[in-house]
């Protein structure tokens, strides 16, 4: 009986899985968001795949946007729920935003924390 649990520090959903329609990386770049337009939101992301675990709150994880295999780093947030699919292998749950990049902290983070070329947004 192999078991495989992996606890996860990066949050990595597409537009279709979740990631809040609120932001848009273009309208960010020409005028940043602020937290506070976000911060009482909580968000749900839905079938990604794989089995996942993530550390309760108030231990943050990054919150990143896939965007086409891409990864845009928007900044921090705490997951508040998960639901386990077993049959369909798949993760769900709920999000709230802590914290949110500058634009200069979006393009510097990909370089800081990730640092695999094939999934830099910015290159």
């Amino acid at each position: 009986m192999g078991s495989l649990i992996e606890i996860n520090d990066t949050l990595q959903i597409s537009k279709d899985q979740g990631f809040p329609a609120e932001l848009d990386a273009d309208k960010n770049f020409r005028n940043p968001y602020k937290l506070d337009d976000l911060k009482e939101n909580v968000f749900r992301f839905t079938n990604k795949s794989g089995i996942r675990f993530y550390h309760q709150p108030p231990v943050r994880v990054f919150l990143v946007e896939n965007v086409d295999g891409k990864w845009l780093y928007w900044g921090l947030c705490h997951i508040l729920s998960i639901t386990h699919d077993y049959i369909k292998k798949t993760t769900s749950g709920e999000f709230k935003i802590i914290y949110l990049n500058t634009p200069e902290e979006m393009k510097q983070a990909h370089q800081i924390i990730d640092q695999n070329p094939k999934t830099n947004y910015f290159s």
